[in-house]
């Protein structure tokens, strides 16, 4: 049985390629990061709603997210997920990887409903930069 973050990030990656930030805020924690390069990291739903829309306007509005293999470590309330993320864009030319090895942490809220925390695509990577 797969895990049921797997179709929530899923979701995500719809919201993201429809642009659909709204929707996308409604799977932060109110206290989310988003890690939106090396360097930059937006904090709380509404630094996080306009990186998307930045992040979108970069890419020509054309950016379709993905995931590949995922590994899902869940603690009580709290989940780790270690995923390939592929991006793909009409925009080529990123200085930034488009197959990245991302790493984010959920949490769940009172109603017991996942949300994310730490959102972070670049994984490890950050410690290169």
């Amino acid at each position: 049985m797969e895990h049921e973050l797997k179709e929530f990030i899923k979701k995500c990656d719809i919201a993201i390629k429809q642009e659909d930030f709204d929707t996308l805020m409604n799977y932060y924690s109110d206290d989310a990061i988003l890690v939106v390069k090396p360097g930059m990291i937006a904090r709380g739903k509404e630094e996080i709603k306009k990186a998307f829309i930045a992040i979108a306007k970069y890419f020509n509005n054309s950016i379709v997210p993905t995931q590949g293999e995922m590994i899902i470590l869940e603690a009580g309330e709290i989940a780790l997920v270690i995923s390939q993320t592929l991006l793909a864009a009409e925009k080529k030319d990123s200085e930034y990887s488009m197959d990245r090895k991302a790493t984010y942490v959920f949490k769940k809220n009172s109603h017991g409903e996942w949300l994310c925390a730490i959102d972070n695509s670049y994984g490890t990577d950050l410690i290169n930069k």
